[in-house]
């Protein structure tokens, strides 16, 4: 699914969130940015739009991975044009399987992937194992706004006009249907929080953004 709407998946991003996708991801990349990594881990780094971001406010060297080829291949061609290959590596690779040795990360970033895990406990243990101590996950994902109307405007739009732009832009309606449904279900805030908990994650944060249409996690081993 998503080989299929790689080429216009940064385009419908940028559509989908009036421009404000740039304003998040640059607040993750400053919030890892403050504690000095040396080595960062994008997961589900898709065309590598949050590792880009990571260089801009760290010196770190990002791995960037996923399991979609052709989002992979559109964020080497965007890395080699800024000339950051030295900087950024993008790697085949599943968030819940990484290859990586354990202790390997100073912080993991992910933007927009979470969600999309197959299992998410074991995804989350397998960041937490490849994340050295005292090292910091940052995860941008979706959420609801608690408060009416703009959690009634948020289904409205989420469920209705978002596969309706992917059809038209992308020509896949269903898997924009597909990321608005999986967006409603997803257990963001509290719920979120007490899964890291669970995943032996310690000083959890959450920020909402933009009255909570997404949320900033942060976490630490």
């Amino acid at each position: 699914m998503f080989d299929r709407i790689a080429q216009t998946y940064d385009q419908l991003n940028g559509l989908i969130t009036f421009g404000m996708d740039k304003t998040w991801r640059k607040r993750v990349a400053k919030m890892i940015a403050a504690n000095n990594p040396e080595t960062i881990l994008d997961a589900a780094t898709g065309t590598g739009a949050l590792a880009i971001d990571l260089t801009k406010q760290s010196s770190a060297k990002v791995i960037g991975i996923d399991i979609s080829e052709q989002m992979l291949a559109i964020g080497k061609e965007k890395i080699n044009h800024l000339e950051l290959g030295g900087i950024i590596t993008m790697q085949l690779g599943d968030a819940e399987a990484l290859s990586f040795e354990s202790n390997t990360f100073d912080a993991i970033s992910i933007g927009f992937g979470v969600r999309n895990f197959d299992n998410l406990n074991q995804g989350l243990s397998e960041l937490y194992r490849v994340l050295k101590p005292g090292g910091q996950l940052v995860i941008l994902e979706t959420s609801v706004p608690k408060y009416s109307p703009f959690k009634q405007g948020y289904y409205l739009y989420s469920h209705w006009i978002i596969p309706i732009l992917g059809k038209i832009f992308s020509r896949d309606k269903l898997a924009y249907e597909y990321l608005s449904d999986s967006a409603s279900v997803f257990p963001y805030g509290e719920r979120f929080n007490g899964i890291l908990k669970e995943n032996k994650f310690i000083d959890i944060v959450d920020h909402p953004q933009m009255l909570g249409i997404v949320t900033i996690y942060a976490a630490f081993k």
